[in-house]
């Protein structure tokens, strides 16, 4: 696996609810890939897994996707993000790509999709990202 700045990174608990983990990367090209566990918590009524989860997935794959291109140096906060929700998710593992199309000065603009264990596309998202230097978010 490829070395990124997530490795020096502590997971939030959102993170670690949605059974985050780093999959494989490509700083360079602003791509990222993770795992998710689509908990059966998380499931609405009908056995499916609940829109507002899987938009929670998207948002936690393009926010690190920024992270790893800038080599740890800005986060994100989500300005707005469109969602697709594609095909019902079930639960299980789940995989997150996301890639960054645009990465300015002030804002960056990413693109992500979840994936079912069976090859499904689940849900598609885009997203335009305030970047924020890390070093004024924790105070370094």
């Amino acid at each position: 696996m490829v070395k990124t700045a997530l490795d020096n990174f502590r997971r939030p608990p959102c993170a670690e609810l949605l059974g985050w983990r780093l999959l494989d990367a490509r700083p360079q090209e602003g791509w990222i890939k993770l795992g998710f566990e689509g908990k059966p918590e998380f499931c609405n009524p009908a056995g499916f897994i609940q829109g507002g989860m899987l938009s929670a997935m998207l948002d936690d794959t393009m926010g690190p996707a920024v992270l790893v291109m800038s080599e740890g140096r800005l986060y994100t906060t989500t300005i707005s993000m469109t969602v697709n929700f594609l095909a019902p998710a079930r639960p299980g593992p789940i995989i997150g790509e996301a890639k960054v199309t645009q990465l300015g000065k002030t804002i960056a603009f990413v693109e992500a999709k979840l994936i079912a264990e069976d090859g499904t596309v689940l849900a598609t998202a885009s997203a335009s990202e305030r970047l924020l230097e890390a070093a004024r978010v924790v105070g370094k």
